[in-house]
């Protein structure tokens, strides 16, 4: 299967934000694929995706999310959990396009080497690409993520998953 890739009309050198990109798979398609839902629907559009192998999502931070009343008054910031989290969701969304394999859900079997370089805040645009690393007998598999915001690295590790039945 081909990837496929969002190119935006832009002119040759000039930067363009990825909320103006068409998305690949809407937020109607990602519920459809994700049993997530608010407050934990993480994931706003797919922007790139290569099911099976690779995706590229978006999160847009808005004030009006629940975490920011105590995470932190006056200064709010993303929790490390939900960025990891949203990082997850969007490896998730490449195993669900994945033929042939076992219906259930998959939830988080390991953290390995996530490390957090910046805050992220409301207003930030989180830019999340997943790579597939290895699925082992259909039931336990491995990512490799990151996010970020204006092109600068805020997250990154690997995610391991296993299927529960």
């Amino acid at each position: 299967m081909t990837a496929t890739t969002v190119t935006p009309n832009a002119a040759p050198g000039s930067q363009t934000k990825a909320a103006h990109q068409a998305p690949v798979l809407t937020s109607e398609q990602i519920q459809g694929l994700l049993p997530h839902r608010y407050p934990f629907a993480l994931v706003d559009r797919v922007i790139e995706h290569e099911p099976g192998k690779r995706a590229v999502a978006i999160k847009n931070v808005t004030f009006n999310e629940p975490q920011f009343q105590g995470h932190f008054p006056g200064r709010p910031l993303m929790p490390g959990v939900l960025i990891v989290e949203a990082m997850a969701q969007v490896g998730g969304l490449i195993v669900t396009q994945m033929p042939d394999l076992p219906k259930g859900l998959f939830v988080f079997a390991g953290i390995d080497g996530v490390r957090f370089r910046r805050p992220v805040v409301p207003g930030d645009q989180l830019v999340i690409s997943c790579e597939l690393l290895s699925l082992k007998r259909q039931r336990f598999g491995k990512v490799k993520a990151e996010a970020t915001v204006d092109g600068e690295l805020v997250c990154a590790g690997e995610l391991m998953f296993s299927l529960v039945d």
